[in-house]
């Protein structure tokens, strides 16, 4: 994975894709930004009757069930059946499944008819959309008994067992986002371990991830652009000046974003492909 970076940066800066996010209007500036630090086009089109035509016009569709709406819940499947109908690969985040059944049941619905490429979600939300037990009492974020914990080993162990189990039901990747981001294609497990805890800080990073994975996924394969993005944030988190205060790390982490190079990637990422 390590030798990927340059050729799908490379790729990135040479057709600059134009990318779809249906996100929470809570992040919808950072995604954006996000998306337009690392080469490609954002564009955040929303409403219902316009979506079908903007999602084919783009390579890859992010939607999030953050901060849902009537109108952005229906866009989301207009969009992803599209989406799936045209070929264009789409990432899912599973925000919330694990509090509102109103968005367990789209994000089943969403997965079931769309067929999105990448299912993207903390262990708690992946759990909660593979019919396991889990932990409602955090809201939309990890409960602390399904965090997983780079201390204890077998928490790592049987995430991966889940997320690589669920991947290969579905025939997609799926990416458990935390302190150790876990990610499968239902055959190869990969675990990266980049970020800071500032990172948790910041509203809408768990957004920017999930649109960055559609940025590298519109030239690359589900897998790789999984792979690369929890890398390259994590990184970016890593990077962030935590010195001055919250603001500044917000905006320091766009700017890593933004400035991330193959010396610094290869120095600094730190993915490990898990053999059991």
């Amino acid at each position: 994975m390590y030798n990927k970076w340059n050729d799908v940066k490379g790729k990135i800066d040479s057709q600059s894709p134009l990318i779809h996010c249906i996100t929470s209007p809570i992040a919808i500036n950072d995604c954006a930004n996000a998306v337009l630090a690392l080469g490609a086009k954002p564009i955040m089109a929303e409403h219902p009757l316009e979506v079908e035509n903007i999602t084919l016009m783009s390579k890859s569709l992010a939607v999030s069930l953050a901060n849902i709406t009537d109108a952005r819940a229906e866009s989301i499947m207009i969009s992803g059946k599209a989406a799936c109908k045209a070929g264009i690969p789409s990432v899912i985040d599973l925000v919330g499944v694990t509090c509102s059944k109103m968005r367990a049941d789209l994000a089943k619905k969403y997965i079931t008819q769309c067929r999105p490429a990448v299912i993207k979600g903390n262990v708690s939300e992946i759990k909660a959309v593979c019919g396991m037990g889990f932990d409602a009492s955090s809201g939309i974020d990890v409960s602390d008994k399904d965090k997983v914990d780079s201390a204890n080993p077998k928490s790592i162990e049987e995430v991966s067992y889940i997320v690589k189990n669920y991947a290969a039901a579905n025939g997609c990747v799926v990416m458990a986002s935390g302190e150790t981001d876990i990610i499968s294609d239902g055959k190869e497990v990969y675990h990266i371990s980049n970020g800071s805890s500032r990172m948790a800080d910041v509203t809408g990073t768990g957004c920017i991830l999930n649109c960055i994975t559609a940025v590298f996924m519109s030239v690359t394969d589900a897998l790789t652009a999984c792979v690369l993005a929890a890398a390259v944030l994590g990184i970016s988190g890593e990077l962030a000046d935590d010195s001055r205060g919250l603001g500044t790390y917000h905006i320091g982490l766009i700017d890593s974003l933004s400035l991330m190079d193959s010396e610094k990637f290869s120095q600094m990422a730190k993915i490990k492909k898990y053999n059991k």
